[in-house]
């Protein structure tokens, strides 16, 4: 692997192999891969220099660890000013995240290690191939949470799953199994959890080895009639989910839980322990 003029960033690990794949795994296994405010930063740098590193071939997303990504860290709302601009950069650098995937002009192929949950799976549709272990789960958590759909799902799902799957999904809540998303074409292949991560970087090596430039064209003749729109969803989503965010429906829904998960790690350590 090539560490020559990587970008070191703390929540996301890059490595490059000789021939032009770059493995970008999220890199907080002890946080499950939540996507704190910095890995949004992080994952954002990743993508920009993958896109433009003419030492790039493909890209591999992929994370460490049990899960794919746990989805956003979820924290307790900060309504002060300091709370709200920080809210709004943040959201700011997730539709410029979601803008660049939309435009990323190389084979950009998903490696589900296990669970994804929110961003983690609306974002797979934007990938050209996803990849599974079979144990992975997909589930978009929006409706508890008093959210929306992002990452371009409002559009895409309905259109890769069919409207009723996708439906259940995004307004139910439902989770996916990674056979039943490879039955409605969401994820392309499921391989054995054993070596798993090392049979997709193959196929990506494999892959490699076409000319980019006819990688580039095809996948612009693929991409580029949805860009516009796809462009115009993401912003309409990320407003709405700015508002829905700012509602007292949502604060109040993200307080609750995040109580909840506090209680739930102060009755943890309270447990007696069994030494």
């Amino acid at each position: 692997m090539s560490t020559v003029d990587l970008p070191q960033l703390e929540t996301l690990a890059i490595q490059l192999s000789a021939t032009g794949v770059a493995e970008l795994a999220f890199n907080r296994p002890q946080r499950y891969n939540a996507l704190s405010p910095e890995a949004y930063k992080d994952w954002l740098k990743a993508i920009q220099w993958a896109a433009s590193c003419d030492r790039v071939k493909v890209a591999v997303l992929t994370g460490r660890g049990k899960y794919y990504t746990s989805g956003q860290e979820l924290r307790r709302p900060d309504l002060s000013a300091v709370g709200q601009d920080a809210q709004v950069r943040k959201l700011d650098v997730t539709k410029t995240l979601v803008d660049e995937l939309i435009k990323f002009p190389k084979l950009l192929i998903a490696a589900v290690n296990g669970p994804a949950f929110g961003f983690g799976v609306t974002t797979l549709a934007l990938c050209d191939v996803v990849y599974s272990v079979p144990h992975a789960t997909f589930n978009t958590p929006f409706m508890k949470l008093a959210y929306c759909a992002e990452g371009c799902s409002s559009v895409l799902f309905p259109r890769i799953m069919g409207p009723s799957k996708a439906n259940e999904m995004l307004l139910m809540g439902r989770t996916f199994t990674a056979e039943e998303l490879e039955r409605c074409g969401l994820i392309s292949r499921i391989f054995p959890a054993e070596n798993f991560l090392q049979t997709v970087l193959t196929i990506a090596e494999d892959c490699a080895k076409f000319s980019v430039d006819a990688m580039k064209i095809t996948k612009e003749l693929i991409r580029g009639i949805d860009r516009d729109l796809l462009l115009e969803v993401n912003a309409r989503e990320m407003q709405q989910l700015l508002e829905r965010m700012r509602s007292q429906n949502a604060i109040d829904t993200l307080n609750q839980f995040v109580d909840g998960v506090e209680r739930k790690r102060a009755m943890k350590k309270a447990k007696p322990s069994k030494l």
